[in-house]
């Protein structure tokens, strides 16, 4: 006997992951396949960073990011932004990655008075900012339209930096 609650085949959406019900003899059946989208492979890479309750830029990286271009995008970003907020109203985290940990890069902070949160090694990355991204992949996930194409997921992930609510930055930054 067949169970006609299973015969909807609704797409359940959780962490990125989709379920769908089916019966066995189902399982290519196009209601109970989810289309995907390509946009050229991989993904995108990001820079940003948030004060309290209040984003900062974000910075679409091209390529692969070393000392150097970190140190730019420091330089060119961090620095204006952080000019704008009281003095010591701020503590700048970063994980351990090799480039946020490069000795040129804490030479640079250390000349433009920027003080890190301190890490230990192999230290789980607690960094607030993970929940920011997290929350930018879902938002992106969630579009009735996904980007398809890199230009479209560089302004999907703009729009939805836009949208961070005040109140959600907040608190993760208590």
């Amino acid at each position: 006997m067949e169970n006609h609650h299973l015969e909807r085949r609704i797409p359940v959406y959780n962490d990125a992951h989709v379920r769908v019900w089916r019966q066995p003899r189902e399982a290519y059946d196009v209601d109970c396949l989810v289309p995907t989208y390509k946009h050229g492979g991989g993904g995108i890479m990001v820079w940003g960073c948030f004060v309290n309750n209040q984003p900062g830029p974000l910075v679409l990286v091209e390529g692969k990011l070393n000392a150097d271009g970190y140190i730019e995008i420091l330089q060119r970003n961090l620095l204006p932004f952080l000019s704008q907020l009281e003095p010591n109203s701020y503590i700048f985290q970063e994980d351990n990655a090799p480039i946020h940990t490069a000795k040129k890069v804490g030479k640079w902070k250390d000349e433009n008075r920027i003080t890190s949160f301190s890490w230990p090694a192999q230290s789980p990355d607690l960094n607030p900012i993970e929940h920011v991204w997290d929350r930018l992949e879902r938002g992106i996930r969630g579009r009735t339209s996904p980007p398809k194409t890199f230009s479209e997921l560089a302004a999907a992930v703009e729009e939805e930096w836009l949208k961070l609510d005040p109140n959600y930055l907040e608190n993760l930054a208590s």
